[in-house]
């Protein structure tokens, strides 16, 4: 089972791999704070979602009102059977916890 690199150790790669990059003679483009969220030089108006009308739902009141009344079906109680009360074992002790005999309740 492998360790999981720190965030240091991390860090070290990621900055090992850029200096790689730039020897070999790549290139790194500077941007403005929030140009490559902009088209053309404006936002990108069809990744919003507000130009499209609202879509009508479908009704689903009578399904929930079915799977509401199964619901409540499902917590009423089951009858169960009665309990047979029988006598029942008492076991009598002594002032030093020890038992010294055992009687029967009703």
């Amino acid at each position: 089972m492998n360790k999981r690199p720190s965030k240091s150790e991390v860090r070290d790669q990621i900055n090992s791999e850029v200096e790689a990059f730039l020897r070999d003679g790549g290139q790194v483009k500077e941007l403005a704070r929030g140009e490559t969220g902009l088209v053309n030089g404006a936002y990108n108006d069809r990744s919003l979602g507000f130009e499209k009308p609202k879509e009508e739902r479908t009704p689903v009141d009578h399904v929930l009102q079915t799977i509401d009344q199964r619901r409540l079906e499902k917590r009423k109680p089951v009858p169960s059977k009665p309990k047979r009360r029988g006598p029942r074992k008492k076991v009598i002790y002594d002032d030093f916890g020890e038992p010294v005999r055992v009687i029967w309740e009703d």
